[in-house]
């Protein structure tokens, strides 16, 4: 046996270098980097988006804990991925959703957004997205129903129509509104940027205020919990493809301007918390500004020509259809070897 009598010399058995991230600690960065959105939330939307929130959780915590093996249940639900991912869907719905919507969209989340693919680190799909795809394929008016920003003096204010029964059309309230996309893409007016910035607009709970949506990104950032070639590729190619379209059909014209593409709906929240999934996003780093530039091309894309007003939802879902031939090609080669 060898003696050690330099106690500055470590000697053990491999593996010799380990990572200090674990799951529960990358979890643990979004969760914070998510708490000043979701208070912009509670602050605009009051009560309704609290109820939201708390109901989009539950239906994918208990979804995780019904179909988890009994011996791993413990570990599933500790380590949080799907409260976070129940969150994430919660800050994408309207706030006059009903809750049994949030309920069931939680649920697909995470039984077809993770389960069905054989658990986390799986899945091909973002799942807080998958849940939102499903609910707006499957209830569009209730989706696509908007209530004003209300502030903090109208925070116990909850929307009738949060309470409608399962499977019954809700009495939604009479005072709605248009989201800043969608007046720009309907009725062609603008929404100032102050207002964008502050988040006191119309639109899903946790999108409106770019200002906390870039507090939380820059600490994601600072943290180095994402990959930082994502948010770059889709800000540049957002920004690029947006002037390009803007010079081309000039200042008159109601396309929208670079600033207020990035600023306006979900563009923030999608770029710095979902697009950003280690699992759903490409390993290399040239992988990543293709994985990120596509996202940003289709994004303006989707908004101006296609028939809904925003395309985040569908830009990050193509895109993370196409993460493995975007591994596949961009794969270093080995070292000594020519192809």
């Amino acid at each position: 046996m060898m003696n050690n009598k330099d106690p500055k010399l470590l000697l053990q058995s491999a593996p010799l270098l380990r990572q200090e991230l674990t799951t529960p600690a990358a979890m643990k960065d979004v969760w914070i980097a998510l708490l000043p959105a979701t208070a912009a939330a509670l602050w605009f939307f009051g009560l309704s988006a609290l109820l939201l929130l708390v109901t989009s959780i539950a239906g994918a915590v208990l979804t995780e804990w019904v179909f988890t093996d009994k011996d791993k249940r413990r570990f599933a639900i500790s380590d949080t991925s799907a409260g976070l991912t129940g969150l994430l869907l919660g800050l994408t719905l309207p706030p006059g959703l009903p809750l049994w919507m949030a309920f069931l969209g939680g649920s697909v989340s995470i039984g077809l957004g993770k389960v069905i693919w054989g658990g986390l680190g799986t899945n091909l799909f973002n799942p807080a997205l998958l849940g939102r795809a499903f609910l707006l394929g499957t209830f569009p008016i209730a989706m696509t129903t908007w209530g004003p920003a209300g502030g903090p003096g109208e925070f116990f204010q909850i929307h009738s129509s949060n309470f409608a029964w399962p499977l019954m059309q809700g009495q939604y309230d009479a005072l709605s509104t248009a989201t800043p996309l969608g007046l720009m893409k309907f009725e062609h007016e603008t929404t100032a940027l102050g207002s964008l910035f502050m988040g006191n607009t119309a639109g899903s709970i946790g999108e409106t205020s770019s200002l906390f949506l870039l507090l939380g990104g820059l600490f994601l950032l600072l943290r180095r919990s994402i990959d930082w070639r994502i948010p770059a590729a889709i800000f540049l190619t957002a920004s690029l493809f947006s002037l390009i379209m803007l010079l081309i059909n000039g200042a008159d014209s109601n396309f929208p301007s670079p600033l207020f593409t990035l600023f306006s709906g979900g563009l923030l929240l999608g770029t710095f918390f979902m697009a950003t999934d280690p699992v759903t996003s490409p390993l290399t780093p040239r992988g990543c500004w293709i994985f990120g530039i596509g996202i940003g091309f289709l994004v303006v894309l989707i908004r101006l020509y296609g028939g809904l007003p925003e395309g985040m939802l569908y830009a990050i879902l193509l895109m993370n259809a196409a993460t493995p031939l975007i591994d596949r090609y961009t794969q270093p080669k080995i070292f000594g070897r020519k192809s």
